[in-house]
Order: structure tokens, then sequence, then C-alpha cells
């Protein structure tokens, strides 16, 4: 079995979770509090930027060259083409793009990419990976769900360009590529190894759906 499918039977509860998440509903509903979005897009774009450095710090401590070339090119990923969307709805709602990084973390956010940097620093390339792994995943797997479950409410949906950006073949390639790396760079480990690269991975999952669950509370 591949590790990413022991990951994925592993945390499969947590991610069936997401699908029900009110947030998650009311995007795909279409009846989503744009307020509440626009906030959720701002702390994301924050955690963008943090969850970037991570990957930097791939890059740090990799020896061999396209494992290098992996994480430049995800820093590149994650910094032009998955910062657009965001960036192309904040426009709409009125948000300055000049000032976006002069918000204040929240802190589920930053428990979240504290404990991402935190693996990158003391862990190996291996710990890196999956700590990173639940985000871009579980995007693809949610709107990818979403797609087919709010098939018939997509039409003049505010939110259907998010969905579209996290379904589309492009980001599924996006995930794959993560994926894939992960069941590369970890196919020759033990079980002790495994038990501890799981844990990382349901913390990183349970960290995914506080986000979410601070994106819907009402704001301060």
């Amino acid at each position: 079995m591949l590790l990413s499918d022991y990951l994925f039977n592993e945390s499969k509860e947590i991610w069936d979770e997401y699908l029900k998440h009110p947030f998650i509903v009311e995007m795909g509903q279409g009846t989503l509090d744009k307020k509440k979005f626009r906030e959720y897009l701002v702390q994301d774009y924050l955690y963008l930027l943090d969850y970037a450095k991570v990957y930097a710090m791939g890059l740090i401590k990799s020896d061999d060259v396209n494992h290098m070339k992996f994480f430049k090119d995800s820093i590149n990923g994650i910094m032009e083409d998955e910062s657009a969307t965001h960036i192309a709805y904040l426009k709409e709602l009125g948000e300055d793009i000049k000032t976006l990084q002069r918000h204040n973390i929240k802190l589920e956010n930053e428990n979240y990419t504290n404990f991402m940097k935190s693996i990158a620093l003391t862990g190996d390339i291996q710990d890196l990976i999956i700590a990173v792994l639940p985000c871009a995943w579980s995007y693809y797997y949610i709107a990818k769900e979403m797609k087919e479950i709010y098939k018939d409410k997509l039409e003049n949906n505010y939110y259907a360009a998010w969905i579209e950006s996290y379904s589309c073949e492009e980001y599924r390639m996006c995930a794959k590529e993560n994926i894939d790396f992960a069941n590369e760079l970890c196919k020759n480990i033990d079980d002790s190894k495994k038990e501890k690269l799981k844990e990382i991975f349901i913390k990183g999952s349970l960290y995914e759906m506080a986000f979410w669950d601070m994106a819907y509370k009402e704001m301060s």
C-alpha cells in the first residue's frame, strides 16, 4: 500500500467532515456571507506566505537536485498561481491588495503555520512534505466533491470560481505531484517512521478543520 493511501484511510473521517462544514456547504449552495469569505481569503493569503516558507525550507534541506526543483516549482506555484485566485476575489470585494500583509494573522492560522514551520525546522524532508500534504490534497478533495455535490447550484454561484480553481486539472496535477513526491520520498520507511508520519498528517488534517472553523465563526 502506498503511504498516501494509508494516510488517507487513517484520516478519512476528518476529511469527510470537511464536506459537512457549514463554510463549505454554504459555498456550494452559494449562500455564504461574503464578509466571511473575504476574511477567509485574507487569512488564507497570509497562510500561503508561511506555507511557501515551509517549501523553501525543503529546498534548503534537499541534497538531490530533483528534490530541489520540486520545492522551487512548488514555491513559484504558491506565490503566483494559487495567490491569483485570492487576489482576484479580494479586489472584487474591495480589499487593497497592497496592504494585505498588514492584516493580523488569527490564532488558528498562526497555530497551523507554526506547526508546519516547526516540522520543517526540526524534521527531515519526509516529515516536511507530510506536514504540508493535507493542504493541497484536501483542497482538491473538497473542491472535486463540491463540484459533484453542488453541480446544480454552480450557475451564477459567486463561489463557482473558487470551486473550479481547486478542482481543475491543473490543480489536480499540483496535488498529485505532492502526493507522488511524498510516496517516492517515503517508499522505504520503517514502521516507526510510518507511525510518526501518520501523526503529522492527522495533525495537519485537524489544523485544516480548525482553519475552516476559524473562517466560519463570527468576526471579532
